[in-house]
Formats: structure tokens, C-alpha cells, sequence
């Protein structure tokens, strides 16, 4: 179901719920691989405690201009569905990213690079991550 679809038929806070468990289940089941959450996953505590405990955190951040612009022509996302998303999205990283700081192993800005200058910083940082004793 489309995400906007189920924040209007379930409401945000089922959502939420439907997401903590994935991200329990993913790290306590011991996947192997990249689990890309959405914006929203560090809102609540319990989730921050399990990205804590995650091999690496990499927070992927983007500035809420940058995103306006990504993200101008995007119907499904629910909470921009507002008279003026910029200001929502200002609000949004208000509140999220000194919980993604919170969390992160690193941090890096995707404002300026390309994808593959991206990955190529990402993979960096997990091969520096798994050099300095933590496994990726």
C-alpha cells in the first residue's frame, strides 16, 4: 500500500508502530546487508536505542532546501502535503537531525555530490568503521 494511503487509512502513529518492528527485527534476526529507514525512525526512543546498537550508522543528510527542491514534484509523501513544504520540511529537521546525530556512526552531506561520489564516501567510511574494530 502506498504510504500516503496508509497514513490516511491507519494514521501515522500505526505506521510508526509497523516500523519499529522491522527495525527490531532486522537487527535482532541478524540480517546482513544496508536497512534505509525513513526520516521518521529516530521519533521514537526505542528505535534510537536499537540504531545504537546497529553496526554502522550512516546518516545521509540533506538540508531542507536541498530536499524541497528533491522532492518538489513528490505526491506520496504525506507529511509534505501542506500549503508550504519548505517550512515543513524546516521543522522536520528541526526535530530529526540532532536525533540522527544522536545516532550516527558518521555523518555525511549529500548536498553537493553525485551518487557514485556518495557511495564512494559511504563505503569509505565502513571500510575506516571496520579498520577501527567495528564490523560493517
Amino acid at each position: 500500500m502506498p504510504i500516503r494511503s496508509f497514513f490516511e487509512q491507519e494514521g501515522e502513529e500505526r505506521f510508526r508502530e509497523i516500523e519499529h518492528r522491522v527495525l527490531a527485527e532486522f537487527l535482532d534476526g541478524g540480517y546482513q546487508g544496508v536497512l534505509a529507514t525513513g526520516g521518521g525512525i529516530v521519533l521514537r526512543d526505542d528505535n534510537r536505542e536499537c540504531l545504537r546498537q546497529a553496526r554502522s550508522v550512516v546518516y545521509l543528510r540533506a538540508s531542507p532546501d536541498d530536499l524541497v527542491r528533491r522532492l518538489r514534484h513528490d505526491r506520496q509523501r504525506p507529511l509534505l502535503q501542506v500549503s508550504d513544504p519548505l517550512k515543513r520540511l524546516r521543522e522536520l529537521y528541526a526535530v530529526r537531525d540532532p536525533l540522527y546525530r544522536d545516532v550516527a556512526t558518521f555523518v555525511i552531506d549529500t548536498g553537493r555530490p553525485s551518487v557514485s561520489m556518495l557511495a564512494n564516501l559511504i563505503a569509505t567510511q565502513l571500510e575506516l568503521d571496520a579498520a577501527n574494530g567495528r564490523a560493517c
